[in-house]
């Protein structure tokens, strides 16, 4: 798989804020650029699990993360919901892969169903329909029968679910440990290098 140049990342307002940070902050120190796209409830979560406000201006969110992980000019770019005009909203500037982290069931059923009613709906159709990498992490727990079939359509339309289910082999010893075994499994999806967590027959760095 080769490492993707573009990537768009959606945040939605499942819990799991800090996810997809990890996973800003990667992409980017990978060199990848970024799209981000946000929901309004999005911003109500990064703030309650993060301290961290995400303004409702596109401008002045970009300059806030460009700031916080030290992008390259240009890096990153940030769309508004209603921004039709983003290159994610067309299939004839798609981003190379989309992750949406984390993932509601909301937006995922929105996904299924093939709605486009906000940016991060339009954006995840037309990656299904341009045949290129989707990925959705979704935070829930217990799965209704609903939220299990809207992932089998999703699957079956060649997106990939994964959840936000955290693994202890690695034997993490902070939240951090923890939220880097779920991010380095996106990055995995990705085809974006990292050394976030030792991989499995591998001994941790000393």
């Amino acid at each position: 798989m080769n490492t993707p140049s573009t990537v768009a990342l959606a945040f939605t307002g499942a819990s799991g804020m800090p996810y997809g940070m990890r996973l800003l902050e990667c992409l980017l120190g990978a060199g990848v650029r970024v799209q981000v796209l946000y929901s309004q409830v999005a911003q109500i979560v990064a703030r309650q699990e993060m301290d961290l406000a995400l303004p409702a201006r596109p401008a002045e969110a970009q300059a806030a993360l460009a700031q916080r992980f030290a992008a390259a000019p240009g890096q990153l770019r940030v769309y508004g919901r209603e921004e039709w005009f983003a290159p994610p909203a067309s299939g004839s500037n798609p981003p190379d892969a989309m992750v949406i982290c984390p993932c509601t069931m909301g937006t995922l059923a929105a996904c299924a169903a093939g709605l486009a009613q906000n940016l991060i709906e339009r954006a995840a159709d037309v990656m299904l329909k341009e045949g290129r990498r989707l990925v959705l992490v979704p935070r829930e727990t217990p799965l209704s029968v609903i939220h299990l079939e809207n992932m089998l359509r999703l699957a079956r339309a060649g997106a990939v679910i994964l959840p936000a289910n955290p693994g202890f082999y690695h034997r993490p010893q902070t939240v951090q440990a923890v939220v880097d075994f779920v991010v380095a499994r996106v990055l995995d999806q990705l085809g974006v290098a990292h050394a976030l967590i030792p991989r499995w027959g591998e001994e941790a760095p000393s």
